[in-house]
């Protein structure tokens, strides 16, 4: 299901973000009604709304929009993409007028089994900005996946990990858990995990995997997820402390959305 503005998006409305393709979004888990980091994920809509168009954005609309479309029951994933449909690509420097796109998909069942991941020398642009421009990313994945992987891990020229395709990736050594110390999109799975759960951040380089006990990825679509293999390296496919932090995810209520 689709609609702009809380009615149904028309195809001159889709055209503007396929072709022009300038926006941002952020992506939600909804369980009966109810979200982890809601407000993570509204701050995030807002603060990217100044750094692309530099405006502000009505978090209430959003909501509203968002609620028409979910289920008071059963899981789901709602993605709010804002974009303004009147954006020309020869005039982007024009004054924006952002609309709100709200679309669902079915959410899948969690935990997933581990992933197999390549690395690959890449940086997105504006890292901490979550924004519609995924062609760097889906281009390195295929890559991966054509080469018989699950997915990308990037890396900065001095191989220091930074993040996945559109996932963060955490790492486990004697029981203590670290983040990367890189550049890369902060996502609300990893912010909420950080608040619940003790850690550090360091600059880990793919060199220094071998020396950790497990690997693992975040996302709302994924949940935690364990990192099974980087390139060559064989890892855990499970362990202890990967559990815990998947039990410490699924029992934050949520907000009501």
């Amino acid at each position: 299901m689709a609609e702009l503005n809380g009615t149904p998006i028309g195809l001159e409305d889709l055209q503007v973000l396929a072709l022009t393709n300038y926006g941002h979004f952020t992506s939600m888990r909804v369980e009966d009604g109810r979200v982890r980091g809601l407000s993570l994920h509204l701050a995030r809509l807002v603060r990217d709304c100044r750094a692309v168009f530099g405006v502000e954005l009505d978090v209430d609309r959003v909501r509203e929009f968002a609620r028409r479309l979910v289920p008071a029951v059963g899981a789901c994933v709602v993605r709010v993409t804002v974009f303004d449909p009147a954006m020309d690509v020869g005039q982007v420097g024009s004054d924006a007028h952002p609309q709100v796109l709200v679309t669902t998909r079915p959410a899948g069942p969690l935990p997933l089994p581990p992933l197999r991941v390549q690395s690959v020398v890449y940086t997105r642009d504006l890292p901490a900005v979550k924004s519609v421009g995924l062609f760097g990313s889906l281009r390195h994945r295929r890559a991966a996946q054509r080469a018989g992987f699950d997915d990308a891990l990037f890396v900065d020229p001095r191989s220091v990990i930074s993040e996945g395709g559109t996932w963060n990736v955490g790492f486990v050594k004697d029981g203590e858990v670290s983040w990367p110390d890189a550049d890369c999109l902060v996502g609300t799975t990893m912010e909420l995990l950080r608040r619940v759960h003790p850690s550090t951040m360091d600059s880990v380089r793919l060199a220094d995997l071998a020396d950790f006990d497990a690997v693992f990825a975040t996302n709302i679509g994924i949940g935690v997820r364990a990192i099974g293999g980087v390139d060559d390296l064989v890892l855990p496919g499970s362990h202890p402390v990967i559990e815990q932090l998947r039990k410490e995810y699924d029992e934050l209520p949520g907000d009501p959305l």
